[in-house]
């Protein structure tokens, strides 16, 4: 059976990654399409627009044959730290090809993935703290390989390769052109592409759903319509309290604060009345937005190093979904795979001490907002595929 893996926010999905999708399978003559999709968090620091749940059915309606969640732990890092988690776990789940999109679909991932490796070491010894890491990383590259990571994607497309080149058995990678707005742009055009973020702006204020129609799925337009969104603003509240709450030794002990941030957010908290303003106020020439985002998150959550390593060594798969193709693939998985596969969350797999206990943490946030329960009482769900379905 010929496996492919796409690693994926869904954030929420849209034309582009339906697009995807149907390449991955087409280009890898795939008989199987497993999505390791992040859960009500995302990459850069944020909650997710929609469910997990509801993410995972639009995956499976357009396109997935399994969707599995990406643990929070992976989920909300730096680019190479969720690739490492993703990959690794679709490598796990047997994946021969692990397909992605990029602004440099000729680009060789598979070469430069090695290369890279080879001058891991090297890489690790920036002290430039007038820099952000990702700058810094960005000039080494440049003068070592001639590489530029000068798009997102192609960023997220260079760390798969890092991470896939540590492989025993290394998946073969399959950039996948983008056919889609570029990332970040916040306009909707007249096309059938837009950015999963001018998706998100226009989704938020609701006030023009004709627009949004073209460029996703008739299904994610449905949900967006349908059911409540969370964001950054909803959050700021109790962000705010934690920050002005918590004492300064208990702050520090938050996962990635380090080199004195806790103080500057403890000196500027009281001046910032809104969430970007806390940002702004926050952001030096030593950190990008992206870490500070992670970092705000983790303060409200009360995410600790400990927590992080927990999740990391008891390596869970959360099922999500699946078809009757993604089935009978678990059905072999069982047998051979030597991470715990969950598809039903006890009280025992949700304690604080288990294999999701942090995902059960995190998520009571979304839950005390309205959404249904994101793990106790849920099972995977089973998605009738038609045979002219694949997309």
């Amino acid at each position: 059976m010929r496996i492919t893996g796409i690693i994926a926010e869904y954030n929420p999905l849209h034309n582009g990654h339906r697009y995807q999708l149907q390449q991955a399978r087409a280009a890898s003559h795939a008989d199987l399409v497993i999505v390791c999709m992040s859960g009500n968090y995302v990459q850069r620091g944020e909650p997710a627009i929609l469910d997990k749940w509801t993410r995972a059915q639009l995956a499976l309606s357009n396109g997935a044959d399994m969707v599995v969640e990406l643990p929070f732990a992976s989920a909300v890092q730096p680019a190479d730290r969720f690739a490492d988690g993703a990959v690794k776990l679709l490598a796990a789940l047997g994946c021969q090809t692990l397909a992605f999109g990029s602004e440099y679909p000729t680009f060789d991932y598979q070469q430069v993935g090695q290369q890279i490796l080879a001058l891991k070491a090297k890489s690790q010894t920036f002290i430039d703290y007038q820099k952000t890491y990702a700058t810094q990383l960005n000039e080494f590259y440049q003068a070592e390989l001639n590489l530029n990571l000068d798009q997102p994607n192609h960023l997220l497309g260079v760390s798969y390769a890092v991470a896939n080149a540590q492989l025993e058995v290394p998946m073969q990678l399959l950039a996948i052109k983008r056919e889609q707005a570029q990332h970040g742009d916040q306009t909707i055009g007249a096309g059938q592409f837009a950015s999963a973020s001018a998706i998100r702006q226009a989704a938020t204020k609701g006030d023009d759903w004709a627009q949004l129609a073209p460029v996703m799925p008739h299904s994610t337009l449905t949900a967006l319509q349908t059911q409540s969104h969370l964001d950054w603003d909803q959050l700021w509240p109790l962000l705010k309290y934690r920050i002005e709450s918590t004492p300064l030794a208990q702050l520090r002990q938050i996962y990635q604060m380090s080199e004195g941030l806790e103080y500057r957010f403890k000196k500027v908290i009281h001046s910032v009345n809104r969430y970007a303003e806390l940002l702004q106020a926050l952001k030096t020439k030593r950190y990008t937005y992206a870490r500070l985002q992670r970092v705000c998150l983790y303060v409200l959550l009360n995410i600790q190093q400990t927590d992080i390593e927990q999740s990391l060594a008891q390596r869970p798969i959360h099922l999500l979904g699946f078809n009757q193709v993604g089935q009978a693939h678990l059905h072999t998985l069982k047998k051979t795979l030597d991470h715990p596969l969950i598809s039903k969350v006890s009280a025992k797999l949700g304690a604080e001490e288990g294999p999701l206990g942090l995902e059960v943490r995190v998520d009571r946030l979304q839950e005390q907002f309205g959404w249904q329960s994101q793990n106790f009482a849920r099972q995977p769900i089973f998605n009738q595929r038609k045979d002219d379905e694949h997309c």
